[in-house]
């Protein structure tokens, strides 16, 4: 891979099809997504929409998940430093307009735990293939904190409403199959066919009429770009979730594997 990826050493790529890039989120903790992976995954889109050699993207997970979200050490950081707090906020905004600003297309093959930061990439993709027993979760509220991230302006618009307010209010799991049916992504298909499906999509995508392909990437995310004051809001609610009690509640009772005790001030 040439020195135009050299700054995102903690993602793997490479070139499976004609003018297709493979970006494989490759970690430990079923790809749990830390500090250096946050700001990647924020920044790599950047990178390659001003790859001439690139005309699709895709991205996956590698072993059994696609990512299992932020890790204990980044949310631990997050919780305790404002200057964490507020530099992860602006890469969690960074990563949804990148994806949605990115010229190109992409498609995403999302397996296993798909969670947080990598979801957020996952859903925002442009084509979305998952696997039958793909486990799709928001877990804001869980750990105690608002539903911010990709969630609050696009679930609405994929599976409408009242399906997204059950999700997220939840927590509830989404089997791929599940977020199918009600539109929260693309494709669903068996689990030893999910990679293999991706890549076809991708090479498909890749072979097509570029500016067309472009410009109504542009033209449909409009759709989105409307709604980033929803995403300003509900990343402002998130953080400052994080600043406060039910946050640290949450995180010590996942770890603990229990159920949390959330005792926070109602919010007036």
């Amino acid at each position: 891979m040439t020195d135009r990826y050299a700054e995102f050493p903690d993602l793997t790529f490479d070139r499976p099809a004609d003018r297709v890039l493979r970006i494989t989120m490759d970690g430990p903790g079923l790809n749990s997504v830390g500090h250096a992976v946050h700001r990647q995954l924020a920044d790599v889109w950047l990178a390659i929409d001003r790859d001439p050699e690139v005309n699709v993207a895709l991205l996956r997970g590698a072993g059994k998940a696609f990512s299992a979200g932020g890790s204990f050490e980044l949310l631990d950081a997050i919780m305790d430093d404002y200057a964490v707090r507020t530099r992860i906020l602006r890469e969690a905004r960074d990563l949804v307009f990148n994806v949605i600003n990115c010229a190109k297309p992409i498609v995403s093959a999302i397996h296993g735990p798909a969670v947080g930061a990598g979801l957020s990439a996952g859903i925002l993709a442009d084509v979305s293939v998952v696997a039958r027993s793909a486990r799709i979760i928001d877990g804001h509220t869980r750990l105690g904190v608002a539903a911010g991230d990709h969630a609050a302006i696009c679930w609405p618009l994929m599976c409408g409403m009242a399906k997204a307010k059950y999700y997220l209010l939840t927590c509830d799991t989404l089997t791929g199959e599940e977020a199918e049916r009600i539109g929260l992504v693309s494709l669903c298909v068996d689990d030893d066919g999910v990679q293999e499906r991706a890549l076809e999509v991708a090479t498909q995508l890749a072979g097509g009429a570029q500016a067309a392909l472009r410009y109504t990437k542009q033209t449909l995310n409009n759709w989105y770009r409307s709604q980033s004051a929803i995403l300003d809001a509900s990343l402002a609610y998130e953080f400052h979730g994080f600043g406060g009690p039910d946050a640290r509640e949450g995180l010590t009772a996942h770890t603990e594997k229990r159920s949390p005790r959330f005792t926070g001030p109602t919010a007036e």
